[in-house]
């Protein structure tokens, strides 16, 4: 199960979208966030479908890339179907069964709601599949510039969340070697009372955050040593300009947002 987590990981390209600026792609991930939600109808969600597909091929990800990140979330989308499912009132009664009821509104929002979630999951791991860490720093950082008037530190959270990004996969990594560890020395994660297993946990714990202590102190060591001060008089190897690729993104997010804005005012 931890082997399909993907969040973090960067799949190196020449593709259309890993040359867009990766400020442009952190815009359009908003946008397209923004439309998740907004697609209420069946239209509308299929036209976000058909958005998302066409940027992940353009991208060249496989798509058992994006699907395989999906499976460690699997059990969270199947209780928020159940529980929209069973929860959610309105229309053409289907069944009716002890405590359980089942309308025809709850189905439709069960479907939306799981539909939301893997589009939403898919749509961030296709910016960090798409956009190395470094990259997406410096997005952040100068989107997040108008900030430092009012004395916000900006490249401070821009750095520590690229190197949350960087991590993901070498702790993930970590951790699974200490469980292929703890089971050679004849650990049971997987029987037992919840409690039992909850006690079995703790020997993963303890060395997985003494680990990520000591990597944050190599870290730390690492910067000072090559004199690291911040953000003040940085350069960059490379420095970010928009392109003619940007902008027809740009019209091709703001066109999808009209066309569900659109959709969704009509009910279609």
């Amino acid at each position: 199960m931890l082997k399909d987590i993907t969040l973090g990981q960067y799949f190196p390209g020449k593709t259309v979208v890993h040359r867009m600026d990766p400020r442009t792609k952190l815009l359009l991930l908003i946008v397209y966030l923004v439309t998740v939600f907004l697609a209420s109808t069946y239209a509308s969600a299929a036209l976000v479908i058909i958005f998302l597909v066409t940027v992940t091929w353009l991208a060249r990800i496989p798509f058992k890339s994006m699907v395989k990140g999906l499976k460690p979330m699997l059990i969270f989308i199947l209780f928020t179907a159940v529980l929209n499912l069973f929860y959610t009132k309105g229309g053409t009664l289907l069944l009716d069964w002890w405590i359980f009821h089942i309308y025809t509104e709850g189905i439709k929002t069960a479907f939306f709601m799981v539909l939301r979630i893997m589009l939403l999951v898919c749509g961030t791991f296709l910016l960090t599949y798409t956009t190395s860490p470094i990259a997406l720093t410096d997005a952040l950082e100068r989107l997040l510039s108008p900030l430092k008037k009012i004395h916000v530190p900006v490249h401070e959270l821009a750095m520590m969340m690229s190197i949350a990004l960087r991590f993901i996969p070498t702790l993930i990594e970590e951790t699974d070697k200490i469980i292929s560890a703890q089971k050679a020395r004849g650990a049971d994660f997987e029987t037992g009372s919840l409690i039992r297993r909850a006690k079995a946990l703790i020997p993963i714990l303890v060395p997985l955050f003494v680990s990520a202590f000591r990597r944050a102190d190599e870290l730390a060591t690492a910067m000072e040593c090559r004199c690291y001060h911040g953000g003040e008089g940085r350069t960059r190897m490379k420095v970010l300009r928009f392109t003619r690729l940007d902008l027809f993104a740009f019209f091709a997010g703001g066109l999808l947002l009209a066309a569900v804005i659109v959709l969704r005012h009509f009910g279609l």
